[in-house]
């Protein structure tokens, strides 16, 4: 799967789900965690759309903000985790 596509599927899935600002620009490097965009619940509401879109399992050490902080870390971990 394209790191691309992957991106996009998330962008989708932060717009739809957990974004509540219509406003907010969210770009690929834009930081969810660390500005907050994201929370802890809707972090782990995340991680298991993630397991079961790309069909992955994270650990528990992998569920945190190196990972998941912005769209680019994301798609990054989740297609090393495809390969």
């Amino acid at each position: 799967m394209l790191l691309e596509n992957i991106k996009d599927d998330i962008k989708e899935y932060i717009k739809n789900t957990i974004a509540k600002d219509e406003n907010l620009k969210l770009e690929n490097d834009t930081l969810l965690i660390s500005s907050r965009i994201i929370d802890s619940i809707s972090t782990l509401k995340m991680v298991d759309y993630l397991e079961k879109k790309f069909k992955i399992e994270f650990q528990p050490h992998e569920v945190d903000s190196d990972n998941l902080d912005s769209i680019d870390l994301i798609a990054q971990f989740v297609a090393s985790k495809i390969k």
